[in-house]
């Protein structure tokens, strides 16, 4: 319908959660969300583990005698799953490099982009039950640090610790402080 915006309606069902500010996610994924579990719904799962598991999206572990037979996610759909899909292949294809969309790489490099879109809807699920059931806000970190900057941060550290090992000054390593 036109004249519904769906924005408003799902922040005023999820009780001030704004599901749309996750990267990935959709109006068509929060219109799935409402109409297969809605506010009360998900709220009876004890914890996010239980509410991925009830969508299929977290594996199906199966060991016998302590070792592994089988760990893939067991058989099994409903649209909020396809949606949750839906939108971690959406994560899959952006070009910002965002926390969600460098996991998705990571584990596609790894294990394929199958198995990708899997681990990230299921870890869109357990985001979506965080922020309704616990009302914890999703923040996509604005410090969020490329791969460099960790890299400059860790000699940084190094460094600094060095420096206090051996009980270095600033006339020792030839720095002057200037001071204003």
């Amino acid at each position: 319908p036109k004249d519904i915006d769906l924005n408003l309606k799902a922040y005023q069902m999820f009780e001030g959660t704004d599901l749309l500010a996750i990267e990935g996610m959709s109006f068509s994924t929060v219109l799935a969300l409402m109409s297969e579990v809605g506010m009360e719904g998900i709220k009876k799962f004890k914890t996010a583990k239980h509410f991925a598991s009830w969508l299929r999206l977290a594996p199906n572990n199966k060991v016998s005698g302590g070792k592994v037979l089988s760990s893939k996610v067991p058989k099994g759909s409903n649209r909020l799953k396809i949606a949750l899909r839906n939108a971690a292949n959406a994560i899959g294809n952006l070009k910002d490099s965002t926390p969600l969309r460098d996991f998705f790489q990571r584990i596609s490099f790894r294990k394929g982009r199958v198995s990708a879109i899997s681990a990230t809807a299921r870890k869109l699920a357990v985001i979506i039950w965080n922020m309704v059931v616990k009302g914890i806000p999703y923040e996509n970190p604005e410090g969020y640090l490329f791969l460099d900057q960790k890299r400059k941060l860790g000699l940084v550290k190094r460094i600094k610790k060095q420096i206090d090992k051996f009980g270095l000054t600033n006339e020792d390593l030839g720095l002057e402080i200037s001071s204003n």
